[in-house]
C-alpha cells in the first residue's frame, strides 16, 4: 500500500513542479496559476466526498482499485493534452476526480486493520509514502524539464500512476485481516457528545489544509525562484534542493507525527504541529532576505510541520467514529477540506498580484502570512479536542 500510494502521489504534484515552468509557457497570471491548482483541489475534494461515500456502501477495496486504474489513463491524457490554461485546467481537473478516489478508501483498509495503539503510525507510514512520491515528481520536472520540457518530463512519467495501480493490486491480493480493537477500549468514547470531537476534527482538518495545498502549491516557486537570484547552484540542484526540502522532510513528518500521537496522543501532536505551522508560514516567505542555508531549513522544518499532523487528524477520525460510518465522516472533512485548499492557492495568487508593485519578499511574505491563519484555526481546534485515553494525562 505504501508503494501504491507512493506511485499515485507523482501526477498529483505535477502541476506544482511545472509551475515555473508553466508560467511563462501558458502566460498564466497569478490567479489563473492559482485557479488550476484550486480546480484540481476541488475535484479532488469532490472525488473523495463521493467516494468515501461510496466505499461504505461498496467496499473500500473495489474504490480503491477503480480509482487506481482510471489515475493512470487520466494522468496519460494531462501529459498528452494538457497545453494551456483552458486544457489544463480541464484535465487536471479530471485527472484530481480519479487520484482522490484512491486515497481515503486506502486510509480506510488501513485504519480498519490496524489496532487503535498502532493506527497514527500506519497512517503515517502510508502518508509517507505519498510525500516520497511528491519529492520525485518535483525532482524530475526541477531536473529534467529545463533540458527537454515539461512535455517530455510528463510523457515519461506517464508509467508511474499504471505501477502504482499493479502495487495497489498486490496489495489487495495480499491483504490479511488484522484484529482492530474496539474505539471504544482505547480511546474517548463517552467523553463529551458522539459529534463534537469529529466536528472538531473537520474543522481542524479544513484549516489544515488551507495551509498545507496552499503550501504545497506555490513554495516550489517560491524556493526555485529565491535561490535562482541568491545562489550559483544549477536549476536541477535547485529543484532537487527544493524538493527535498519540502517533501522528504515531509516523510520523515508524517512517520513521526503519527508514531508519537500514538505515544503521546493525538489532541497533543495536533496542538503542537498546528503551531509550529502557523509560526513557519508566518515566517517563510520572509526567510529568502535570510541566505539560501536558512532558506533551506526553514523550507524543511516547514514541510515537516505542515503535513505532520495529517496522520494523527485520520488516526484520530478512526478513533471517534464507527468503522461502518467512518467513510461518511472522511468524506464530510474532506468537501470542507479540500474545498478550503482549492480556495487557498487563489488567494495566495491574488495577494501575489496585489503586491506586485512591492519588492518581492513583502509578495511571498504576505502570501504565506495568509496560509498561516489556517495553522492557527487549525491549534484552536486541537486544543477543544478532549484529552484520549491513548495519551499522557
Amino acid at each position: 500500500m505504501v508503494a501504491s500510494r507512493t506511485g499515485a502521489a507523482v501526477p498529483q504534484m505535477v502541476y506544482a513542479g511545472s509551475l515555473p515552468f508553466l508560467v511563462q509557457e501558458w502566460q498564466l497570471s497569478g490567479v489563473q496559476a492559482g485557479m488550476v491548482q484550486g480546480s484540481f483541489n476541488l475535484c479532488y475534494a469532490a472525488s473523495l466526498l463521493l467516494c468515501s461515500l461510496a466505499a461504505d456502501r461498496l467496499g473500500p477495496a473495489r474504490i480503491f482499485a477503480v480509482a487506481n486504474w482510471a489515475s493512470a489513463a487520466a494522468f496519460l491524457a494531462c501529459a498528452l493534452f494538457a497545453r494551456s490554461f483552458e486544457s489544463g485546467l480541464l484535465l487536471f481537473g479530471l485527472l484530481a476526480l480519479t487520484l482522490g478516489g484512491a486515497y481515503t478508501p486506502a486510509l480506510m483498509l488501513v485504519a480498519r486493520a490496524m489496532p487503535a495503539d498502532g493506527r497514527g503510525s500506519a497512517v503515517g507510514w502510508l502518508l509517507a509514502g505519498s510525500s516520497v512520491g511528491y519529492f520525485a515528481a518535483i525532482a524530475a520536472l526541477s531536473s529534467l524539464g529545463s533540458l527537454i520540457g515539461y512535455e517530455s518530463v510528463w510523457l515519461l512519467l506517464a508509467p508511474v500512476p499504471l505501477a502504482s495501480a499493479i502495487a495497489g493490486q498486490a496489495a489487495l491480493a495480499s491483504r490479511v485481516s488484522l484484529p482492530g480493537t474496539p474505539v471504544q477500549a482505547v480511546t474517548r468514547a463517552g467523553v463529551d457528545g458522539a459529534a463534537r470531537t469529529p466536528a472538531l476534527l473537520t474543522a481542524g482538518y479544513a484549516a489544515h489544509c488551507w495551509e498545507l495545498l496552499g503550501m504545497w502549491a506555490w513554495a516550489p516557486a517560491f524556493l526555485m525562484l529565491t535561490l535562482s537570484e541568491s545562489t550559483s547552484l544549477s536549476p536541477v540542484a535547485i529543484g532537487l534542493l527544493a524538493a527535498a526540502a519540502l517533501h522528504l522532510s515531509g516523510a520523515a513528518g508524517t512517520i513521526v507525527g503519527g508514531v508519537a500521537s500514538d505515544v503521546f496522543g493525538r489532541r497533543t501532536i495536533l496542538l503542537v504541529m498546528a503551531l509550529a505551522g502557523a509560526f513557519l508560514s508566518f515566517v517563510f516567505g520572509w526567510s529568502g532576505a535570510l541566505g539560501p542555508l536558512t532558506l533551506v531549513v526553514v523550507a524543511a522544518l516547514y514541510g515537516f510541520a505542515t503535513i505532520s499532523d495529517s496522520g494523527p487528524l485520520t488516526a484520530a477520525m478512526a478513533d471517534a467514529v464507527p468503522a461502518k460510518r467512518l467513510g461518511t465522516a472522511l468524506a464530510v472533512r474532506s468537501i470542507f477540506g479540500f474545498g478550503a485548499g482549492a480556495a487557498a492557492p487563489i488567494v495566495f495568487g491574488w495577494v501575489l498580484d496585489i503586491t506586485l508593485s512591492r519588492n518581492g519578499a513583502q509578495s511571498w511574505g504576505a502570501g504565506f502570512a495568509v496560509l498561516g491563519l489556517g495553522g492557527a484555526i487549525a491549534a484552536a481546534c486541537a486544543a477543544k479536542l478532549p484529552r484520549d485515553r491513548s495519551g499522557p494525562p
